[in-house]
């Protein structure tokens, strides 16, 4: 039998901490290893425990969920971090995916859709809630990109990392990443490389 997932759950309301520790508890397939509701309780924890998958509330007091997801990061970079939010604000779906989160769930998800999106952030595969997805769709679809976003592929296209594009244009790199992030969803990309390719079959950029 397979040893259960080791889960870490980080949320500022006790109560929705302990609602989602007996859910997960009483399914075999997960243990949850420990509780957190600030940064420093989390890296301390997550450094302690190695957890398998941190659950991460979005909106946190002081540093905000995508805050601590790249502390974790740095900390680890093979860490999988499942967002979970009641926001689906486009602004933080891509922070949260660019700032390497596994997946983004909706709080409001049913448990079999909790579960599942568990099990794959832990063999390593994205996900994102269907409401969350359908409604990132809806926000993105056939939204044109800005001159800037333009620009920024055109550089992409040159093979230009985040760094050297911010150098370029007088941006910062966390900036860059949030152009970068909003062109893969508009042009419905997987990476940077399906996002040129789409680039000149719609016309954006020329040969």
């Amino acid at each position: 039998m397979k040893s259960p997932i080791r889960l870490l759950l980080v949320d500022d309301h006790a109560v929705m901490r302990a609602g989602l520790a007996n859910m997960l508890n009483a399914n075999p397939a997960f243990c949850v290893v420990g509780e957190a509701d600030d940064c420093s309780a989390t890296l301390e924890l997550y450094l302690k425990m190695h957890p398998d998958v941190v659950l991460l509330d979005v909106a946190m007091p002081g540093l905000d969920g995508i805050e601590i997801l790249r502390q974790l990061r740095s900390q680890d970079p093979e860490a999988h971090v499942l967002m979970l939010s009641s926001s689906d604000a486009e602004e933080d779906i891509i922070h949260s995916l660019h700032a390497g989160a596994a997946g983004y769930m909706a709080k409001t998800a049913r448990p079999a859709e909790l579960t599942a999106a568990i099990i794959a952030c832990h063999e390593g595969r994205r996900v994102i809630s269907p409401a969350i997805e359908q409604r990132l769709a809806e926000q993105s679809a056939g939204r044109p990109l800005s001159t800037r976003e333009v620009e920024i592929l055109g550089l992409l296209r040159k093979g230009m990392n985040n760094p050297d594009i911010a150098e370029l244009l007088g941006i910062t790199r966390r900036t860059v990443k949030a152009h970068v992030a909003a062109i893969l969803v508009k042009m419905e990309a997987a990476d940077r490389t399906e996002a040129v390719t789409r680039g000149f079959e719609r016309g954006l950029l020329k040969l």
